[in-house]
This record gives structure tokens, C-alpha cells and sequence, in this order.
């Protein structure tokens, strides 16, 4: 009974580990013209930290790799050049990440001529 209780604690622990690994590639986003200063934020459960020309999540979550998160960064810090783990956003999807940023520059531009 003790073995088996130590099999099924074993067999816990590994896919537990299998699983953080698989989720901890970082994200990165390189941005199209570099930020002034560095900053940080949360989004698709993870924390990205910006400096220069890229975003970098360390402890990136199964979902940050995603459109939506892309679309989070790019609303934060403008438009994204590329989006990365260990795959990179094709042509695509980079647009579609965009068009938060191109939305979020033409409200600011808006706003500012008023």
C-alpha cells in the first residue's frame, strides 16, 4: 500500500513538473520603436517587464502565448515587430495583435487635437 501511495506521489510530481515546464518558455515581444522608460504589467496571466525594445514574460502561464495577450502588450506599449516563445506569431496574427495599438494611437491623436 506504501509503494503504491509513493508510485502515485511520483507520478504526481512528474506531470506537475511537466506541466511548469512546458509553460515556461518565456514571451517576448519586440516593439517597433523602443519605450522611454522601462515599465511593467500584467497580461494573459503574466508579468512582462519592458525595456528598451522588448517586453520579456519569464514565468510566462500556458495562455500568454496568445492574439489576446499580444493585443494587451501592444495596448500598453504600441506596436509589436515580433511575438515569440519558442514560435513566433506569423504574419497573420502580428496584424491582428496590432490593431490594438494602431487603435489605441489613433484615440491618443484624437484626444490630442481637441
Amino acid at each position: 500500500m506504501k509503494l503504491r501511495t509513493l508510485a502515485a506521489a511520483c507520478a504526481a510530481l512528474v506531470s506537475l513538473s511537466a506541466t511548469a515546464a512546458l509553460a515556461s518558455d518565456p514571451v517576448t515581444a519586440k516593439l517597433a520603436q523602443p519605450l522611454a522608460q522601462p515599465t511593467k504589467f500584467v497580461a494573459g496571466g503574466a508579468v512582462f517587464v519592458c525595456e528598451g525594445d522588448a517586453c520579456v514574460a519569464r514565468a510566462a502561464m500556458s495562455n500568454t502565448y496568445s492574439v489576446e495577450t499580444c493585443k494587451a502588450v501592444a495596448a500598453k506599449v504600441g506596436s509589436i515587430a515580433s511575438f515569440s516563445d519558442h514560435r513566433t506569431f506569423d504574419t497573420a496574427r502580428l496584424s491582428a495583435c496590432n490593431a490594438s495599438a494602431t487603435a489605441k494611437t489613433e484615440r491618443g491623436e484624437a484626444l490630442a487635437k481637441q
